[in-house]
């Protein structure tokens, strides 16, 4: 009996001369959301492709269950392409029908399976459209009602949330929560790192085609530097420039951010900023995802 994860293991891939992919590994556990992320051309959809089948690997493996990824088991994944992959003429509710029946279900599942989804989604009053006579939006939705439709035991979704309008952002983040809850892994990949941030229990930044880091959020923003922030409304321009192991790394109006060296002691730092008047805000925090993400690629240096 398998443990319900999806594993990538050690895959590489190369397209002629280029290197897409070298020795990814990492696993999405049942139940978890996994966020992926990188820059254009680090090689997420390649990893994403092979992992749904659509592309062969040069050497590695891709297990579900504990076994490797079948024809069979291909079935059961939901796959939302980033290039989405909708027949533009097709109307809405046939389309969706017609995906669903392709993955196994009988014609009155399908129709169910259809109507619970596309309401779910808000898209309801479309299954008439044209899929081209919709805003991208809604486009959007409706592909991620494509990924869902079958009931699928994986969902692997490339750049899900790109073009989507706040209301939307929050029913896919609440319909993804939910697939996760009843057991599902699932994987996204999203430039959106505040998103990643809020969402996921585990997050991978691959760089180049190589895992970088892998962990939980918290995990990950503790490999940072601790910042202060501290609003010091008198201090004078510069009032932090000389403390021993401080780096000031932005100051706006009486605001400023210091990073700290290890072992510095933040009550030092409060002394002086006290030193100039009125202390109104002295607070410890870690870098977002964002800013790590940041160092990470752009370092070329692992958290």
């Amino acid at each position: 009996m398998g443990d319900g994860r999806l594993e990538i293991d050690r895959i590489s891939k190369s397209f002629g001369d280029v290197v897409a992919l070298r020795e990814l590994a990492f696993d999405v556990r049942a139940g978890e959301l996994f966020g992926f992320v990188g820059s254009n051309g680090a090689g997420k959809t390649t990893a994403m492709r092979i992992a749904l089948g659509v592309l062969a690997a040069d050497s590695g493996e891709v297990r579900w269950d504990g076994a490797p990824v079948t024809l069979e088991t291909r079935r059961r994944i939901g796959y939302m392409p980033e290039e989405r992959g909708l027949y533009p003429k097709m109307k809405v509710g046939e389309q969706l029908v017609y995906l669903a029946r392709l993955h196994g279900l009988t014609p009155a599942a399908a129709e169910r399976a259809v109507a619970d989804w596309t309401e779910r989604l808000g898209v309801a009053e479309r299954v008439g459209d044209e899929v081209q006579k919709l805003s991208l939006g809604n486009q959007q939705r409706v592909q991620l009602a494509a990924a869902l439709v079958h009931d699928p035991g994986i969902l692997v979704l490339d750049e899900p949330f790109s073009g989507l309008d706040p209301v939307a952002v929050d029913v896919m983040s609440t319909v993804l929560r939910d697939k996760a809850k009843a057991g599902v892994p699932v994987v996204f990949s999203s430039h959106q790192l505040d998103l990643v941030e809020r969402l996921c229990d585990r997050v991978g930044i691959v760089r180049s085609g190589q895992l970088v880091a892998c962990d939980t959020v918290d995990a990950l923003r503790s490999t940072g530097a601790m910042e202060l922030v501290v609003d010091a409304p008198s201090a004078p321009p510069g009032w932090a420039d000389n403390l021993s192991g401080v780096a000031v790394k932005e100051h706006v109006g009486s605001r400023t951010v210091l990073e700290l060296g290890d072992g510095v002691d933040d009550q030092a730092v409060l002394r002086a900023a006290l030193a100039t008047g009125a202390v109104t805000e002295f607070s410890r925090r870690r870098p977002s995802l964002t800013e790590l993400f940041r160092n990470v690629v752009a370092d070329g240096v692992a958290a």
